[in-house]
């Protein structure tokens, strides 16, 4: 299995990723004892510096409304009655990048709470303080982890995830990527149920199945 990894590449605040959340789940339990398992910040609106306006909220709110059709993944519609909120997606990247770098191996699950807290419990990943009871959950020092968030290397970090992103020309979330040594081959972009999703993956990792590199 030398060279192989599975590449997940989305954004904390991204409801078609929280509708993922189930079946990237699925595919950690079964495929990560086989096979590393890595995961990518996408940024989906990083850095944004204006408010929502009700256009904007509208046109989120559809898409919620899609994602709950599709995967049956829950929200909490009160957070459109925020005012003058802004959608900026990368603390909740960076909160998640911190995570890499202060354990490993615990980002998945990190990263999965965090949009619980977005979609579920409308709270503000826009505050770092929202981030403490998530710490508390996977056992982790929250002070340790202030420091770390704010620093510029953690800063640069993220900035780097998305920009490599951009550069392996990933622009919508959740995306799956199948990676051979340094050769790299799209598995899935956007939502797709663990049932199609297993095959493909199982396939690739047990015979060589090809996946249009």
């Amino acid at each position: 299995m030398t060279g192989k990894e599975i590449l997940y590449i989305g954004d904390p605040m991204c409801s078609w990723c929280w509708g993922f959340a189930p079946v990237i789940a699925s595919i950690y339990d079964e495929f990560s004892k086989k096979i590393p398992i890595s995961l990518t910040l996408g940024g989906l609106h990083a850095y944004d510096n204006f408010p929502m306006s009700e256009d904007y909220k509208s046109n989120i709110k559809h898409h919620w409304e899609d994602v709950n059709k599709m995967t049956g993944a829950n929200f909490d519609y009160r957070f459109f009655d925020r005012k003058e909120f802004i959608l900026d997606t990368e603390p909740a990247c960076r909160a998640v990048v911190t995570v890499k770098h202060l354990r490993k191996g615990k980002e998945i699950s990190f990263y999965e709470k965090i949009s619980r807290s977005f979609y579920l419990e409308n709270r503000d990943t826009t505050n770092i303080n929202t981030f403490e009871s998530i710490c508390i959950e996977e056992g982790l020092n929250f002070t340790e982890f202030s420091m770390i968030f704010h620093s510029d290397e953690i800063k640069k970090k993220t900035a780097e995830d998305f920009a490599y992103t951009k550069a392996i020309g990933v622009n919508g979330f959740p995306t799956l990527i199948a990676k051979d040594n340094e050769k790299l081959a799209l598995i899935s972009s956007g939502y797709q149920p663990y049932s199609i999703l297993q095959p493909i993956i199982k396939n690739w990792i047990n015979h060589n199945s090809k996946i249009r590199f």
